[in-house]
């Protein structure tokens, strides 16, 4: 027989907001327990609270016992669990190394079988491939971004000013500089030498401070 954990939840705004009360999301996992000759062990509940939150006591006790026993944890809907599809995929994949199941009754999403976990399982890929073009969207703007010398955060790299649009503008003394540092490092000086020549010639970083041969490299690097 399979053991099952309940957890229900309302958001602040409400059940009349969310459409199904507590005692309606606990009928309907009791109902699928009787339908599938399951047990269910204990309900735990949030009442209150937002689906975006991490700090749900009733969801936590909720996944910690399901871990524990290797139950399949049912929810109404995966809703219930977080409006975040990544936050939804992680609790599933932290119930499938504890040896638990999930079962959502809305989205008929059910790991106890072979065909519900190919259904959760193609939903994780789609959301995996969502996040990767994310990525590339964020990556292609940086890129463009920088070729077109606008400023994407951090510090202002050396060898170059921002001015009030946030573009970025070479500082002839500071390429200067690093003209020098690629001289010396071509020359076959280590960037320790190198270093102490700055020092030495008063050259002085961005921030004012001493160089050193990290900072050095960086730079190298940075002109590769």
């Amino acid at each position: 027989m399979v053991k099952v954990i309940g957890y229900t939840r309302v958001s602040t705004q409400g059940q009349v907001d969310d459409g199904v009360s507590l005692a309606a999301q606990r009928d309907k996992i009791e109902a699928w327990c009787k339908v599938n000759d399951a047990e269910l062990s204990d309900v735990f509940t949030d009442e209150g609270i937002s689906g975006t939150k991490g700090d749900r006591p009733g969801l936590l006790a909720a996944l910690e016992m399901a871990s524990k026993t290797g139950a399949a944890l049912v929810v109404y809907s995966l809703s219930r669990l977080s409006r975040s599809t990544a936050d939804t995929l992680a609790i599933a994949e932290r119930l499938d190394r504890a040896g638990a199941d999930l079962v959502s009754l809305s989205e008929k999403i059910d790991t106890t079988t072979a065909a519900g976990k190919m259904v959760f399982r193609m939903l994780a890929v789609l959301n995996e491939f969502e996040r990767d073009q994310v990525s590339d969207r964020t990556r292609s703007a940086l890129a463009y971004k920088r070729s077109q010398n606008e400023y994407t955060g951090g510090h202002v790299p050396y060898g170059f000013s921002m001015d009030k649009n946030c573009i970025l503008h070479p500082d002839e003394a500071e390429r200067q500089v690093i003209d020098r540092i690629l001289e010396l490092r071509g020359g076959g000086a280590s960037y320790t030498a190198i270093a102490s020549e700055l020092n030495a010639a008063g050259y002085r970083t961005k921030t004012g401070k001493n160089w050193f041969p990290q900072t050095v490299k960086n730079i190298v690097k940075r002109a590769a």
